[in-house]
Parts: C-alpha cells; structure tokens; sequence
C-alpha cells in the first residue's frame, strides 16, 4: 500500500543520566562509521537530570550490519553511560489493530488516513464489542472481529482478543472510541502500546454524555486528549492534546460535532508520533520529538 521513496533509516531513541559526552560519543560513532545523520534532538530535563536524544541515520553506507547495530550499541555506550535504548528502522511495517464499539467517526478518519498512505503501518484486523461497524470493516476489506462483552464474560473475551492479536503479531492498538475499560491484564501484555482517545472533561464531565453537561455549564472550550493506556484509567502518559473555543450559540449538536472533529485530530497526531517513533516514555510522561 506504502512504499517509502527514501533510503532505509536506523532510528535511535535514548535517554540516561545527563552527563559529559554523550552527544558528541554518539554522532562520533555513527560518522566514524558512515552513517548520514538526517535527523537528531536531544533534550535535558534539568530538574530531573535526565538526557533524551532520537537520532537518525541513513544505512545504504553504514559500515555496521543493521543486525549487530543494537549489540554494537550496547557494549559501546549502554554500559558506560548507564543509558537505555530502543532501535527501529524506517523499512519495519508496525501492524495496528484499531477497536471500536459503535460511534464511527475516529475509525473513518484513521481508515481514510490508511488508504491515503499517509502512515507506515497495516492494519490487518478491526475488534468491536458489537457488529454496528461490521459494514465498514467489510467496505475497506479489514478482517472485523466481535467479542461482545458483559460483567460475567469480560476475562474470557479479552483472553480469545489476547490471542487474536498475538496472533495476527499486532504492534499498536488505537481505541477510536472503544467504550470498554481494559483490565489490568489486558494492559500489561501491551504496554505503550495502546492508544486512546477521550474528551478532556474528565473527571468533571464524566459519563455518556459529556458534551450535554458541558453544555449545561456554559464551558467557553472544549477539549481532546490522546494518551497511551496504562492500568489506572485514563492517566496514562499523554500523547497529544488540542481545544476549540465555543460559546453561548453552540448547541448541544455543534459541540458534539466540533467534540467529534478534535478527537478525529488529536488521535491521528497521536497515531502519526508513534508510528515515526518520536515517543519516548519516561516516568508516566512523554518527550515528544519534533
């Protein structure tokens, strides 16, 4: 569906203690070895004292194997810098699983942006807890599983959608909008793995209808918040987040449909970040690379 027009990339995401010569220890390494620097940031968090880099680099003339460039990495500056790292390269195709139960405006967005090729990913597997967007998985030939859920069958289903999912080598998961809490079990064989979306009410404005109670207060903006999922319900480390102005002349309908519109947004960004590896998870908090 997406065939990148560029040459192959290693991309390096770090953090560690801040310290004397990382920097420089780094970009020595992958210029000794001819490796074309496209890309580097790097950031200090000074209250913490933590250093956080992504670099990235072109491998058509990179002296080392892209197989033995995490082990080289490893002897070379894990150790000495008491530094943590993830490896990944631009030609690895992440394969997401999106769950949705029956509002459907976050799946056509995401499934519009995959058809476009506007992201490297495939997405070879739709799970709901009801059949309402059955039809819409058909149309864009996704293969659409349901597992409905209640309080006596919960464990059960997300045992059989464990098993889908390693199944089908699932990378990423984005709730558009899945209206079931995910258990701690769940979560844990997935961790920063998980993406979800919910308007920026909560706690104030919890519920099934958030935007009638905001309505009811007179609130002056609206709000979404993209996060990954983590065991205490919707605090994990936020991802993306973006508001709207409104006033006394919205109706219920055009903040629900302006509520709709910025989740569609802030998700997708959220989506878009972690598919260009420009996350890095530290301490319940996200470094978002520019």
């Amino acid at each position: 569906m997406y065939t990148p027009s560029t040459k192959e990339t290693a991309i390096l995401l770090i953090h560690c203690p801040d310290q004397k010569g990382i920097l420089a220890a780094v970009t020595q390494f992958l210029n000794e070895n001819k490796g074309n620097i496209i890309y580097l940031d790097q950031n200090v968090d000074r209250a913490e004292s933590i250093f956080f880099m992504r670099v990235e680099w072109e491998l058509d003339l990179f002296a080392i194997p892209k197989e033995k460039i995490a082990e080289y990495f490893e002897t070379l500056f894990a150790k000495k810098f008491n530094l943590q790292f993830t490896l990944h390269f631009s030609n690895e195709r992440p394969r997401m699983a999106l769950f949705v139960s029956k509002m459907s405006h976050c799946m056509f967005d995401i499934l519009a942006r995959y058809m476009a090729a506007e992201w490297v990913v495939d997405i070879p597997v739709i799970v709901s807890n009801h059949n309402d967007l059955k039809p819409i998985a058909e149309r864009f030939g996704i293969e659409f599983y349901c597992f409905p859920k209640n309080g006596a069958n919960k464990e059960e289903q997300e045992i059989k959608e464990i098993t889908l999912l390693k199944e089908k080598k699932i990378d990423l998961i984005v709730l558009g909008r899945y209206m079931q809490v995910l258990s701690d079990k769940f979560v844990s064989n997935f961790p920063n793995q998980i993406i979800n979306i919910h308007h920026s009410f909560l706690p104030a404005f919890a519920g099934a209808k958030p935007y009638h109670a905001a309505h009811e207060r007179g609130v002056k903006i609206i709000g979404a918040t993209s996060h990954y999922v983590t065991a205490d319900l919707d605090a994990g480390p936020i991802i993306a987040q973006d508001v709207v102005r409104i006033s006394h002349v919205d109706s219920i309908e055009s903040l629900v449909r302006k509520g709709r519109d910025l989740e569609k947004i802030v998700l997708s960004e959220a989506v878009y970040k972690h598919l260009q590896r420009k996350i890095l998870v530290f301490n319940n908090r996200t470094i978002i690379f520019n």
